[in-house]
């Protein structure tokens, strides 16, 4: 599984990359055909409240799964879109049994 993560416009910190590493591994458990996981980061403008954005999307054989949430923090958002594409990864593996 090949993970790439681009801070869009800012500079990452290595903490932030590390924790991004760290929970995209759990993923496999989901399904073990994931080729790549790209996560973008990016600032939301204007400076306000809730304006961390993070896009995650997974590529597996013949399917594309994209999540995107915003929030107070990376962290956070990291977390809401890595339910979310759980959820997604166990769709898809009902489907594909079905």
């Amino acid at each position: 599984m090949d993970v790439k993560v681009r801070a869009i416009h800012f500079d990452a910190t290595a903490k932030l990359e590390e924790f991004i590493q760290k929970r995209v591994v759990k993923l496999e458990q989901y399904s073990d055909e994931i080729t790549t996981v790209d996560v973008a980061l990016t600032v939301v403008k204007p400076e306000a409240a809730e304006n961390k954005e993070v896009m995650l999307k997974v590529l597996i054989p013949n399917n594309e799964l994209v999540v995107t949430k915003v929030a107070d923090s990376f962290e956070e958002a990291f977390d809401n879109a890595m339910d979310a594409m759980i959820r997604q990864l166990v769709k898809t593996k009902e489907k594909a049994r079905n």
